[in-house]
């Protein structure tokens, strides 16, 4: 829920073995950040059409000297962003579409998950369910798209 730091966060797991100093400070300037924007949450407008929407796109060799491609998806719901991932890819990947495909499943993977809690939720409230509306992903990648 909390998309302004997830990048931070991101970068910090990746030494949360053999933390430094370095990486302390900014752990606690995450939490300065953290104490100074209370009022930062998700808001759903009244009248948004309550749609799933998807956004895919991969970096092929995002990491020249381990040969590893980054994988990155958004999701919005009723406007507002409900889930994101930026990751490497954990298979090498020879051509630029490859990571592409990799990351529309990826994406493909996230979308069917969120459709059952999304569902399970307006189900729960006793809401319309989104099992009737498309979820339309979009890639930039052509042979993706194709």
């Amino acid at each position: 829920t909390r998309h302004d730091i997830a990048f931070s966060i991101n970068l910090l797991t990746r030494y949360s073995s053999t933390l430094i100093r370095r990486h302390w400070n900014e752990i606690k300037h995450i939490m300065r950040y953290f104490r100074g924007n209370t009022n930062i949450g998700l808001f759903y407008l009244r009248g948004t059409k309550s749609t799933l929407i998807g956004y895919a796109d991969a970096r092929y060799l995002f990491d020249p000297y381990k040969t590893r491609s980054q994988t990155g998806y958004v999701f919005t719901f009723c406007d507002t962003a409900i889930s994101c991932r930026s990751t490497k890819q954990i298979m090498t990947t020879t051509f630029s579409n490859h990571s592409g495909i990799f990351a529309i499943h990826e994406t493909s993977r996230e979308c069917i998950w969120l459709r059952s809690m999304i569902h399970h939720i307006q189900e729960s409230c006793e809401l319309s369910s989104i099992r009737k509306n498309l979820t339309v992903i979009y890639e930039d990648n052509n042979a993706c798209i194709t």
